[in-house]
C-alpha cells in the first residue's frame, strides 16, 4: 500500500511520531499536521487517501475540521479521542467521520482500521453481482459512477454512508440487523455497534429523505434492523 498517503493530525508530537512509525512500517506515506488549520493546508498541498484526526486540538479542533473537510471531500476520517470524549465521538460521526479509536490505542487495532478504511475507499462500490444502476422510485444508485441521486439531484455521501446505502439498495426489501450492517460495511465484528450504525443511518436519512422522521426509503424494522423499501 506504499502508494497511499495518510494525514495524521494531532497537537501531541509524540503521538504523531508514534503513529507515523506504525504506518510507515506498513509501507504508507505519512504527512503530519498539528491542528485543523494546518490539516486543511496539507490537504490542499498533497494527495491524501485517509486522515487520522484528533478531536481536541488548539486553533481548530477535530469536529470543526471534519465538518470543513466534508464540504468538499469524502476522504475516510478516523478520529482519535480520549475516553472522556464520548459525546465528541458521536458528534464526530454525525458531521462525517467514518470511524474512531480511543486513546491509548492498540497499534495493531489502529493499523487494522486504517487498512480497512483504505480498502473500502479505494475499492468503493465493488459489491459483486447485481445491476450497475438501481432505481427505487426516485432514489437511484449508480455503482459505476459511485453516485446516489434523489429525483436526479446528486446526494453527497461519505464513504461509509455510501457503503450502507449500496448494501441496502442492492438488497432492497431485505432487513439487515445492526450487527450485520456493521460487519458488512466496516468489515469487523459488530460488538456495541448500535450507536455507530444509528448515527450513520440518521445522517443518510437527512440527505435522502424529504421528511427524515417519516422516511420513504430507509425504514426501521423495530427490534430487527433496517431495510431499503423496494
Amino acid at each position: 500500500m506504499e502508494q497511499y498517503s495518510v494525514l495524521v493530525v494531532d497537537d501531541d508530537r509524540e503521538i504523531c511520531d508514534a503513529i507515523g512509525i506504525y504506518l510507515k512500517n506498513e509501507g504508507l506515506t505519512v504527512i503530519t499536521a498539528k491542528d485543523g488549520i494546518e490539516a486543511i493546508e496539507k490537504l490542499n498541498e498533497h494527495k491524501i487517501h485517509l486522515i487520522i484526526l484528533d478531536i481536541m486540538m488548539p486553533r481548530q479542533d477535530g469536529i470543526s475540521t471534519t465538518f470543513k473537510i466534508r464540504e468538499e471531500r469524502n476522504i475516510p476520517i478516523i478520529m482519535l479521542s480520549a475516553k472522556s470524549e464520548d459525546t465528541d465521538k458521536v458528534l464526530g460521526l454525525q458531521v462525517g467521520a467514518d470511524d474512531y479509536i480511543t486513546k491509548p490505542f492498540n497499534p495493531l487495532e489502529l493499523i487494522a482500521r486504517v487498512k480497512s478504511q483504505l480498502r473500502r475507499y479505494v475499492t468503493l462500490g465493488t459489491y459483486e453481482g447485481g445491476n450497475k444502476v438501481i432505481d427505487l422510485k426516485g432514489l437511484c444508485l449508480d455503482k459505476a459512477a459511485k453516485e446516489v441521486t434523489v429525483d436526479g439531484e446528486i446526494v453527497k455521501l461519505t464513504p461509509i454512508e455510501y457503503r450502507i446505502v449500496e448494501l441496502l439498495m442492492t438488497n432492497a426489501g431485505r432487513v439487515f440487523s445492526i450487527d450485520e450492517i456493521y460487519e458488512r460495511v466496516w468489515k469487523e465484528p459488530g460488538f456495541n455497534a448500535e450507536n455507530t450504525v444509528a448515527v450513520h443511518i440518521r445522517k443518510i436519512r437527512e440527505k435522502i429523505e424529504i421528511n427524515p422522521k417519516n422516511p420513504k426509503f430507509l425504514k426501521v424494522v423495530w427490534g430487527i434492523g433496517y431495510k431499503m423499501e423496494k
